[in-house]
């Protein structure tokens, strides 16, 4: 069993711990810092995190995406075709992200998140993965005002953010990540989803997870686990429904268990969280389960959101010994 995260982290230390950061950031708007100087606070933070991760005890670590403006942004500030409008909500949560708007046919530059990722593995101790937001939420989450269809949108993006991938095989990394929440909201496009994700990992080496949150895989099961992916990542806390509908799981394929709520500060109790763990290891050989966060922790407090985390890596030890 893997305990790991799902991707951001809260950029906000615990008081009385300075939020250097947002700081850096307000002074380089204002032209009072450089860019090198921003890189470097970045950098700092992103130290920070992985050493938060490490300690929690996770055995596969993100960089907690702390140089993200956010999951959208991040890409398609990066790739050509996209112009970047103002801030709107992201899903029913209290947080927002700037909307990529669709100016023209959507290609890929260069790599994004190479040089970031390179610097994670360097400093994080443990095995890191890096993350991609998929092409289809990527599309769902834009403002498309041309001719463009929306399928074509998609598969744009897939061809894009394949190539994204493609790159960051130079650092060799364990697994790569994929984010899918929107296929929840709209489960009614799985066949365009599904072609989309073959063009996403078309060519790919290094072992592929694709994760979803925010609800339950009702109407897309069992067709999603025949997708060209090694694990998928559930949300079991908003998405509790999975575990019912969920009778086997393809030989080789293997499930990420969101186990603990990303989104509220009450605290699980261990015991619980281990005999969830059990109940889906009667489906997937230990050695194919990721234990996790529902999502990712942006929305919590750091200390809780570690906290969070130490619940993950503390369940995830106990219920090996269970197991055994």
């Amino acid at each position: 069993m893997i305990a790991t995260a799902v991707g951001n982290y809260p950029k906000i230390p615990t008081p009385p711990g300075e939020p250097k950061l947002r700081r850096a950031i307000a002074r380089f708007e204002r032209g009072e810092i450089s860019e090198e100087d921003l890189r470097r606070v970045e950098d700092e933070v992103t130290e920070e995190v992985l050493a938060e991760e490490v300690k929690a005890g996770l055995d596969l670590l993100t960089d907690g995406q702390i140089r993200w403006e956010d999951g959208q942004t991040y890409f398609a500030r990066r790739l050509d075709g996209f112009s970047i409008d103002g801030l709107i909500r992201y899903f029913d949560t209290n947080t927002y992200y700037r909307q990529p708007v669709v100016e023209g046919r959507i290609r890929w530059r260069e790599p994004i998140g190479l040089r970031d990722y390179k610097f994670a593995q360097t400093r994080g101790e443990r095995p890191v993965k890096p993350v991609i937001t998929g092409p289809y939420t990527l599309a769902r989450l834009s403002q498309n005002p041309g001719e463009q269809s929306f399928a074509d949108l998609v598969m744009d993006l897939a061809a894009a953010l394949n190539q994204e991938a493609l790159s960051l095989e130079e650092a060799d990394p364990p697994w790569i990540q994929f984010d899918e929440p929107a296929i929840l909201r709209h489960k009614e496009d799985f066949p365009l989803f599904a072609e989309a994700m073959e063009a996403l990992t078309s060519g790919l080496k290094p072992k592929t997870s694709l994760y979803t949150w925010f609800g339950d895989i009702e109407g897309i099961y069992p067709q999603l686990f025949s997708l060209p992916f090694d694990l998928f990542g559930l949300d079991l806390v908003r998405g509790r429904k999975s575990l019912e509908l969920i009778e086997e799981v393809p030989e080789g394929k293997g499930l990420g268990l969101g186990i603990v709520d990303a989104r509220n500060t009450k605290l699980e109790e261990e015991r619980d969280l281990v005999d969830l763990i059990k109940r889906m290891a009667r489906l997937v050989p230990p050695e194919g389960l990721h234990i996790n966060p529902s999502c990712g922790l942006e929305y919590l407090p750091r200390e809780i959101a570690y906290q969070k985390l130490v619940l993950v890596a503390k369940a995830t030890r106990r219920a090996e010994e269970v197991i055994k």
